[in-house]
């Protein structure tokens, strides 16, 4: 399995189980849903995707050996609340504090980061929409990723 893939796996089982408060996550996912096939029981729920990566070499003259990689994921979180924006906070709060428990992703990256946040503003009433990007550094071997 390769590193980036490895990644993924650490992200969404750190979302799953993740008891951080305020919020539990109920579903967590890398495969596409309808967030309005949901029951209100699997609410909050978070799909995470791959996003882009840059990819460079760890050394000058470009060996070999050590390259470095920033991957970014997005987690596209569904909330439903009577007070939305108070559920959409909730979310992140509980995403970024279970994600930053273990920043090396297992042992996999050198950093996590949640580097950008973005709301619907309503745009999906009477569900709320944010979309957290991570970015996580890591170092592979040519060849291995």
């Amino acid at each position: 399995m390769s590193i980036r893939e490895s990644i993924a796996e650490n992200i969404v089982d750190t979302l799953r189980d993740s008891v951080i408060q305020p919020t539990r996550i109920k579903m967590v996912t890398r495969e596409p849903f309808d967030f309005q096939k949901l029951s209100n029981a699997q609410f909050p729920a978070v799909l995470v995707r791959t996003a882009g990566e840059s990819r460079e070499d760890s050394s000058l003259g470009g060996s070999m050996g050590q390259r470095m990689a920033s991957i970014n994921y997005e987690m596209v979180c569904f909330v439903k609340s009577g007070i939305i924006d108070q559920a959409r906070n909730n979310i992140i709060e509980a995403i970024e504090e279970g994600l930053e428990q273990d920043r090396t992703r297992g042992g996999y990256a050198l950093d996590t980061q949640l580097i950008n946040v973005e709301v619907d503003e309503g745009s999906i009433d009477p569900v709320g929409g944010v979309i957290l990007t991570v970015r996580v550094v890591y170092q592979y071997t040519r060849g291995t990723t």
